[in-house]
């Protein structure tokens, strides 16, 4: 077969890094902003060229599915380098641009301030976006935006400000977090800034989120979630994904149950959306980082899995028809196209199907187009960032096989471009809803079929601080006709302090789960010392009343009450425990409640549950387990001191994958923590390090292999400017880490290793490590 000479790169980590191109000539304008849908013949295509083509020509580059069409709203030199956006209540587009990203395979300038927040207008309605405005510039890599009370978070590494909003202009700056991406190097710091439906706002990449309360800015643990894009469903649960994952997601609603350490995670959060992560690309991709590896690639050179997986959204909008509704769509920049997954839900789980075997919802013949987010809008589309480029993989992880590629193909240049396109089904004239200032408006906007309408009017109440409308608010919560009228209502009235205890006491009694899940949730936001124990009352009414579904929420609720009466938390929890022994999910939310007290906790009930094979205690038993290996763990000030720079290196590389404890993270990676591979022979773990390590691998017995672990470690000896003194630290820093006590690794056996390894390119196998 002949091998095709073209390049399709491999994001190793995070899928919101690509390279960009530009166009010389303003595509915004042009006359046409979709065109015919033509027959695409891969034979006739020549994939050994990858050149840099007009919008319109992209456009006709790519397959979608039957019914629907692909149209431009913007392109360069409009926006440049996309790699977030938001609509204001005008339609309007705020677009984050990551100028500085990767200029050439070594990443130059990568430290320039360059990136801009832009604003979008398509200022003669025509469907095109034709005005810019700068909005903010000067900015070191920006990768997050979001809009809230006449003002703007910005997520610029490693700060997250908010700049208050004066006709289009910044006026005010205040920090609200100077370790917004602490640790992690670009395609591993957070981003995101979802403003979901229970008025905080969550990241992807991170365990924090945000919430403005007055002039002050809250700031709290949840769970680790994801690596580039997060999106929510009609109620308000997460999704989100890693590099090689098509989608992970939440069963249960955000900010509960992430509150004991001792736990490596909670049944529920984290989970596997959709399990299949097969991809079909329609052209060649042997150019991926890993290209030259079995198994990447199938026969005719196409890549098998996702590797670059990024920015999913749940669809919900009204334009698409009901066999679209809720169906998530993920991007893969590395392969040109952008999946459908069809979800459905029983009972807790959350599961998903891919909607097509051997086709994708869209795919291109164009290497340069790289989609890297998907939104919903304000007229029911589906809106494409497309950063449009050659280079999209970091240096930190660029293979010379990789470099080479880039190199043949002359994909660095042209830069400064980019496209964001909606797709829409055929012959519709998608109508933009746009916000009024009304508050009685925007109260019966809540109830709109477009799930972007229903979100964006609820923050404009709340951000307007539209106390007026709360005699309406209540009239829309109480009414039963139409469930999401009714949750998005609630949340109105939580976010403007006027939710009743009540109120939401009622709602635990309606059949519809929906509506008793959001009640549930906002219950943290209402317990007092004057009303928990009519919660507590609420609670064990639901209790006996076998209500499976809100059975963990109650466990996720009890540290609520437990500030208030300790005692009568801990007997929730009790009560749930030896009702639901053998419930996963009911045991892991009693769990999320125990910190360092699961020794106490499992001598109250040892009476009550005695068989230790039990779900509740094999999972109490990992948490105890847990806690009392982390009292054996090292002091990690110590070494920080004695390792500053291998510590920062661990902070920045690994410990995304293998986790700050270094037992190893859900679907990334495996533990360090005790590994015969990191306490062992110093020459192998010298060599995974510098050039990586593929394929299952064997830690204590155990063998991790994808999807439960990322199948490909990336090294960092590719990187010449990696100072071998720091590589030294860095493996020094992780063999005496946690319960690991073995000898340091010196700067002189790292440059031997190097020199000896020379201009290796592939990542070693477990066989090949185990040869030397």
């Amino acid at each position: 077969m002949k091998k095709f000479q073209y390049l399709l790169l491999f994001t190793s980590i995070s899928s919101v890094l690509f390279y960009c191109t530009s166009n010389k000539q303003s595509a915004s304008r042009q006359a046409a902003s979709s065109v015919e849908k033509v027959k695409i013949d891969p034979a006739k295509i020549d994939f050994s060229k990858s050149p840099f083509v007009s919008p319109q020509d992209a456009i006709s580059k790519m397959v979608v599915e039957e019914g629907f069409e692909v149209k431009l709203v913007a392109a360069e030199p409009l926006v440049s380098t996309p790699v977030a956006m938001l609509f204001d209540d005008k339609a309007r587009m705020w677009v984050v641009e990551m100028t500085g990203y990767m200029q050439d395979t070594v990443g130059t300038g990568e430290e320039i301030p360059n990136g801009k927040i832009v604003i979008l207008e398509d200022k003669n309605k025509d469907g095109v976006y034709d005005d810019r405005k700068v909005f903010l510039d000067s900015l070191v890599l920006p990768r997050a935006i979001c809009l809230i009370d006449n003002g703007i978070l910005v997520a610029e590494p490693t700060n997250l400000w908010f700049y208050e909003i004066n006709n289009d202009k910044a006026v005010k700056k205040l920090l609200v977090d100077d370790k917004y991406t602490e640790g992690g190097n670009v395609e591993h710091q957070p981003n995101g800034l979802l403003r979901a439906m229970d008025n905080w706002i969550y990241n992807a990449k991170s365990d924090k989120r945000y919430r403005k309360k007055g002039d002050k800015w809250l700031v709290e643990h949840t769970h680790f979630r994801g690596q580039w894009g997060i999106t929510q469903d009609n109620y308000g649960r997460l999704y989100y994904n890693n590099n090689s994952q098509n989608l992970l997601g939440d069963y249960f609603s955000p900010g509960l149950g992430a509150t004991n350490k001792n736990q490596r995670g909670v049944a529920g959060f984290n989970e596997k959306a959709v399990a299949n992560n097969k991809v079909y690309p329609i052209r060649p991709t042997p150019g991926v980082n890993r290209g030259y590896m079995k198994g990447i690639l199938d026969d005719s050179l196409r890549l098998n899995d996702f590797t670059a997986a990024a920015g999913p959204v749940i669809y919900r909008g009204d334009l698409f028809g009901k066999a679209y509704a809720n169906n998530s769509f993920v991007p893969e920049p590395s392969a040109n196209l952008i999946k459908r997954n069809i979800m459905d839900e029983n009972g807790y789980v959350i599961k998903g199907e891919q909607a097509y075997k051997n086709k994708e919802f869209l795919a291109s013949t164009d290497e340069r187009f790289r989609p890297v987010n998907l939104y919903n809008a304000p007229d029911g589309s589906m809106y494409v960032l497309d950063m449009y480029r050659g280079i999209i993989q970091h240096k930190t992880y660029l293979t010379p096989y990789l470099k080479g590629e880039i190199g043949k193909r002359e994909l660095t240049q042209p830069l400064a471009s980019g496209r964001i396109y909606k797709i829409v089904p055929i012959n519709t004239k998608p109508r933009i809803t746009t916000l009024p200032n009304d508050p009685d408006q925007l109260v019966k906007l809540l109830s709109h079929p477009n799930g972007w309408v229903r979100d964006n009017a609820q923050q404009k109440l709340i951000d307007s601080k539209s106390t007026q409308a709360i005699p309406a608010l209540r009239l829309a919560m109480i009414q039963t006709e139409n469930p999401l009228f009714a949750i998005h209502a609630l949340w109105t009235l939580e976010g403007l302090n006027a939710l009743k205890t009540e109120e939401v006491l009622g709602l635990l009694n309606q059949p519809v789960w929906p509506a008793k899940m959001a009640a549930l949730t906002a219950v943290p936001s209402l317990v007092n010392g004057d009303n928990y124990q009519q919660f507590v009352i609420g609670f064990d009414q639901l209790l006996a009343s076998d209500d499976t579904l809100a059975a963990p929420y109650l466990a996720f609720l009890a540290p609520a009450i437990k500030i208030h009466d300790e005692t009568a938390a801990n007997n929730l929890l009790k009560k749930l425990a030896v009702k639901y022994p053998q419930n996963k999910y009911v045991s892991d939310a009693v769990i999320s409640n125990l910190q360092d007290s699961e020794v106490k906790f499992e001598k109250e009930l040892s009476a009550s549950l005695s068989d230790k094979n039990l779900v509740f205690n094999k999972q109490l038993q990992k948490a105890i387990t847990n806690a009392k290996n982390a009292l054996a763990n090292r002091n990690p000030d110590v070494l920080k001191k004695q390792f500053p720079k291998g510590e920062a290196l661990f902070t920045s590389i690994c410990q995304t994958c293998h986790g700050p404890d270094g037992n190893g993270v859900k679907s990334l990676g495996p533990p360090l923590n005790q590994s015969e591979w990191v306490t062992g022979n110093k020459d192998k773990l010298i060599s995974i390090v510098l050039f990586g390590l593929t394929g299952p691998v064997q830690v204590n017995g155990h063998v991790y292999e994808s999807p439960e672990v990322s199948g490909d470690m990336p090294g960092i000896g590719y990187d010449k400017d990696m100072p071998s003194e720091d590589i030294a630290q860095l493996l020094s820093y992780i063999r005496k880490s946690w319960r690991n006590d073995a000898e340091k690794i010196t700067t002189d056996e790292v440059v031997t290793k190097r020199r000896k390894l020379g201009d290796r390119q592939k990542a070693f196998t477990q066989a090949e490590l185990n040869g030397i």
